[in-house]
């Protein structure tokens, strides 16, 4: 069977929302039971341009491989490589930006559903960029009565743009957030995607059992939660300690002053599985932590080529 090159359109007509939940869904446990290989991000960091790479193997997929992408110039580039785990033969290069936003997205849509108060109504999201989308899209999926999502961003025409096509797209009561502290007083969920190198919200802003989903911080020099509301969380939930320990700018300062312990986090995989508990009851604040890992990158990517194989689709490369 020849390696398929898969583009961006061939991989919007094959999978969903509803594909990056499940497929994430299943993936975490694995990861925890010691199923799968997951290596963190690696970067190679250049004057000009920065290039990113995460590495996973699947042995029940058959498959193991690769995100990398390209940062320069305000622009990233995604490709997932796949190979075949048993003869190392190459299977499949995937344009992967809608594949990324989609399984970033679905990261928090699952851990959201696990960790949300059921009853969540309203949303402030903080971000409206295209990894932003993802959230409101996985959240849309997951909860069936969500009213509102207040939307916080730097530039008003862009969050005006971001909230008339999400609402097109969902159905939604999307809007402008009348304010940061205004969305957040009101938020059941609060969700980050930003760049943001300073924390976006005040500690006192979150009423008692929300759900924040931090989406944006995987860098040590990007920081979107503040000390004082990691003191008010009662459960840290990560996609990977490991991860979390190599990148996660929201929660390494408290890490460094002995005011945490990766210990104390309860990975999404652990969860998922019953391993350690999450949410106890109505008033508890909730935060996931959500780096991304290759692993799920992988799994998603595997129902991409396993639907596009069977369409007929892709186009075979000549190796």
């Amino acid at each position: 069977m020849p390696a398929l090159y898969i583009t961006e359109a061939e991989v919007a007509a094959h999978i969903d929302m509803e594909t990056a939940l499940e497929a994430v869904a299943n993936i975490m446990p694995a990861y925890v039971r010691g199923e799968v290989v997951d290596y963190p991000r690696q970067r190679v960091r250049l004057p000009h341009s920065m290039m990113h790479m995460l590495q996973a193997g699947i042995p029940a997929y058959n498959l193991t491989g690769y995100k990398a992408y390209t940062s320069a110039g305000g622009k990233a580039r995604f490709w997932v490589h796949l190979y075949d785990a048993t003869t190392g033969e190459a299977v499949a290069v995937i344009e992967a930006d809608l594949l990324g936003m989609l399984r970033t997205g679905a990261a928090g849509g699952v851990a959201a559903r696990a960790l949300a108060r059921a009853d969540s109504q309203s949303v402030a999201l903080f971000g409206a960029g295209w990894q932003a989308e993802g959230q409101v899209r996985a959240l849309a999926a997951v909860f069936p009565n969500l009213a509102r999502i207040q939307v916080s961003a730097r530039n008003a025409e862009r969050i005006a743009s971001f909230c008339e096509r999400m609402k097109e797209t969902t159905g939604l009561d999307i809007i402008p957030a009348p304010s940061a502290e205004a969305a957040v007083r009101e938020a059941d969920i609060v969700v980050t995607v930003t760049t943001s190198p300073k924390p976006l919200f005040e500690a006192e802003w979150l009423r008692a059992g929300t759900h924040i989903t931090a989406a944006g911080s995987n860098s040590l020099v990007r920081r979107e939660i503040s000390e004082a509301t990691l003191k008010r969380v009662d459960v840290i939930c990560v996609d990977s300690r490991e991860v979390a320990l190599r990148e996660a700018g929201d929660l390494l300062p408290l890490l460094e002053k002995g005011r945490s312990h990766p210990g104390r986090w309860v990975e999404l995989g652990e969860l998922l599985a019953g391993w350690r508990p999450g949410r106890s009851n109505a008033e508890e604040i909730t935060l996931f932590e959500s780096q991304g890992m290759g692993v799920m990158d992988i799994a998603l990517a595997a129902r991409v080529l396993e639907r596009v194989r069977a369409a007929g689709g892709g186009t075979p490369l000549p190796y």
